[in-house]
């Protein structure tokens, strides 16, 4: 079976684009200074690299979802939304980006759990308890910011060390952490009417007419991590891993296949089965988060569909 086409790289030229940034994934295109358009293109990223073959309906997937998470958590958190022109782009308000990534945990996995096996007891100066296990539950959520570097990895920060260096303020960093805290609740809730826990999640805020709100993507796989709870207590008390429903899968097949973005390593070859497959486990992972049936939009031309669809959005607005 081919794969399906694929959208992997924009350049449109739409009225009053001042700017266009290409992201691991998205592709911005700025109006004007004052509206953003955000294409979710079909790319896939693992290990800090865009792996070269794009996944079909991927960008969908994400737009899709993120859009139904940003209009679930609405009337707690303002959010940057206006529209969603074309499956594959959201349109919003241009916000002025922060310098902070907000994580936030309710369970200890990933980077934490192995900070915290490799003996470390404080994570952005949040002190853990002694004796836990790798997934196990933490007291309560909570919040483990990044810096947003430009070039190279992100770096773990303290709370108090973004008010120190003025990365934001902190009347503003106490709305932040306000928000963070509300929508990892709604979205725990939301993943437990789904037979899921929401394990941890990653948040970007920015000021927008003197406010905070809500940018970018929220609650979907390549932002957060998700366990299926059912058998989530059995499989701790026996040591094993957690069944997961997020990007790891993608993960475990580049390492399995001896990639993992080490010098030397080259990604390996991803058919279009491989292709299919991951495609196929993307559109699991949106129906089984909100419930929802996937409405495929194949298209020989995504590219001309998205630039008729966002040119008409624009001329309404």
């Amino acid at each position: 079976m081919n794969a399906q086409p694929t959208l992997t790289t924009t350049e449109f030229h739409f009225p009053g684009q001042k700017s266009l940034y290409h992201g691991k994934v998205r592709d911005v295109y700025n109006i004007n200074d004052n509206l953003l358009v955000m294409v979710a293109t079909d790319r896939i990223s693992a290990f800090d690299v865009v792996l070269p073959k794009g996944i079909p309906y991927k960008g969908q997937v994400l737009n899709q979802l993120a859009a139904y998470m940003l209009d679930a958590t609405a009337e707690a958190v303002p959010n940057w939304k206006i529209a969603v022109p074309d499956p594959m782009v959201t349109l919003g308000v241009k916000a002025e980006g922060l310098k902070v990534e907000v994580i936030v945990r309710g369970y200890i996995a990933g980077s934490a759990w192995r900070a915290y096996r490799d003996g470390e007891r404080s994570i952005c100066g949040i002190e853990l308890p002694e004796g836990l296990h790798e997934n196990d539950r933490l007291p309560h959520p909570i919040i483990t910011p990044t810096t947003k570097a430009d070039q190279g990895h992100d770096e773990n920060i303290s709370a108090e060390d973004i008010i120190k260096k003025n990365l934001v303020s902190a009347d503003d960093w106490k709305t932040i952490e306000k928000y963070a805290l509300q929508l990892f609740a709604i979205g725990s809730e939301m993943a437990r009417e789904k037979g899921l826990i929401l394990v941890d999640t990653k948040y970007e805020f920015g000021k927008y007419d003197g406010k905070i709100i809500l940018i970018d993507e929220i609650h979907t796989p390549d932002s957060s991590r998700y366990f299926y709870a059912d058998g989530y207590e059995q499989r701790q008390l026996l040591g094993e891993p957690q069944k997961q429903l997020s990007k790891e899968f993608v993960r475990q097949w580049l390492i399995e296949n001896g990639f993992m973005s080490r010098p030397g390593e080259t990604v390996p070859e991803m058919t279009d089965k491989v292709c299919n497959e991951i495609s196929d486990r993307y559109i699991e992972l949106y129906e089984h988060i909100t419930g929802l049936r996937f409405e495929k939009h194949p298209d020989a031309d995504p590219a001309a569909r998205i630039a008729k669809n966002v040119l008409d959005c624009l001329d309404r607005l």
